[in-house]
């Protein structure tokens, strides 16, 4: 991938409020928008960056074919949170032609590592296929084998997800980011900080803190922490907190994910996309159960 286009990642999340930075420096937003020396109000400082997310979006879909990488995550379902997971991951994005054309759909294929409950657990998923069901395999220490096919976002898919598999990718991630964008135009109340020389595993990041202060119906988190690696401006960590139950008390994180080991276009194939692959745990397709 060109360093343009993972810049223009960077560029999304360092600027996210278009502020300038420095290590620890903050950078606060009050509910008054600035005025022009004529009187007029000035441009909203995310509307640039909206722009410029938008063109990296594009970058990013035109450059990044594929990537495989473990992701350890972390997330508060139905107000439990939930133990570290270890989840080994391959992507394909989407890729189409000139007419519109499907030519390569979205694909992802992943197995957990860890914890033991969930050990040997994998899912396929591929765009269009099986009437857009993954196929999933139960892992774990009980009934392990048992494969199953179901709709990504069932009631029994999501009892231990935030997210669907469908939303799996950093192309999607940069979209949920332009969505943010797009909201937060319409409001201030925000501190930014920055801080330099994080680390996610041997990658040397840069790690930024979104903190809105102050309640309000309309945001969706109280503090947000991202790790942008420096030398290829992908974004290897994130994690979401709420604002504290108690005056005194300490944010509550509503989900954290780190990605470690990414490898860009690797020339992933149909086969890592394919339930007869050898190295997969799925029983026989044709013996399969539909969950739904």
């Amino acid at each position: 991938m060109r360093r343009s286009s993972l810049l223009m990642m960077a560029c999304l999340l360092v600027a996210l409020y278009c502020a300038p930075w420095a290590s620890g420096q903050v950078v606060p937003a009050t509910a008054e928008s600035p005025l022009r020396p004529d009187g007029g109000a000035q441009e909203h400082p995310l509307t640039p960056v909206l722009a410029l997310a938008e063109r990296g979006l594009a970058e990013l879909r035109e450059n990044v074919r594929d990537y495989t990488c473990t992701v350890i995550r972390r997330e508060r379902i139905g107000g439990d949170l939930r133990p570290y997971e270890f989840i080994d991951a391959k992507v394909r994005e989407p890729r189409t032609g000139p007419d519109g054309a499907v030519l390569t759909p979205k694909s992802v294929y992943v197995n957990f590592l860890k914890p033991e409950s969930l050990a040997g657990r994998e899912a396929l998923f591929v765009e269009g296929r099986d009437s857009n069901k993954m196929l999933v395999r139960r892992g774990g220490t009980r009934m392990a084998y048992v494969t199953t096919y179901l709709d990504p976002e069932a009631p029994i898919a999501m009892e231990v997800n935030r997210y669907p598999i469908t939303e799996i990718g950093f192309a999607r991630l940069v979209e949920r980011l332009i969505e943010v964008c797009r909201e937060d135009l319409k409001h201030d109340e925000v501190e930014v900080r920055y801080f330099d020389g994080a680390k996610i595993g041997d990658r040397v990041c840069t790690r930024i803190t979104v903190e809105h202060p102050v309640p309000r119906d309309y945001f969706r988190y109280h503090r947000a922490v991202i790790f942008l690696d420096d030398e290829r401006g992908l974004p290897l960590g994130y994690a979401a907190y709420n604002w504290p139950q108690t005056p005194d008390g300490k944010p509550m994180l509503t989900e954290e994910y780190i990605y470690t080991d990414v490898k860009l276009n690797v020339g992933l194939t149909d086969g890592d996309f394919d339930a007869d692959n050898p190295a997969y745990g799925f029983i026989r397709r044709d013996t399969v159960v539909d969950a739904d």
